[in-house]
């Protein structure tokens, strides 16, 4: 199954993609904290689908439902994996999702009130 993801991710050229998607973690952090992987697996571009449901978003709900699509493409990513890390990294994509659920807003409405 592949990762679900807006039109307007479809449509980002690389060059508009590169300056949209960062992978997991704030654009702004001095440190690269969030790690692009789950026990070994990659999930950047679930992390990128993301930050472009962010920047196009306009709304609370558009907020919502990126974080939603951010958990989903995870378990997709999971599920394609090693069933016996499974338990693990579902585990850990919760954190992902309730990390954006309750501390991206500042993320999501940065430049957007100019």
């Amino acid at each position: 199954m592949k990762l679900r993801s807006s039109e307007e991710y479809k449509k980002l050229t690389p060059e508009a993609k590169a300056k949209i998607c960062n992978g997991c973690g704030p654009a702004s952090a001095f440190i690269d904290l969030i790690p692009d992987t789950i026990y070994g697996m990659d999930i950047s571009e679930a992390c990128n689908i993301h930050d472009c449901d962010y920047h196009f978003g306009g709304s609370l709900e558009d907020k919502y439902n990126g974080d939603l699509r951010l958990l989903n493409n995870l378990l997709i990513l999971i599920n394609k994996g090693s069933f016996w890390l499974r338990w693990f990294r579902r585990r850990r994509a919760l954190k992902y999702y309730e990390a954006v659920r309750c501390f991206g807003e500042s993320a999501f409405w940065s430049g957007k009130n100019d």
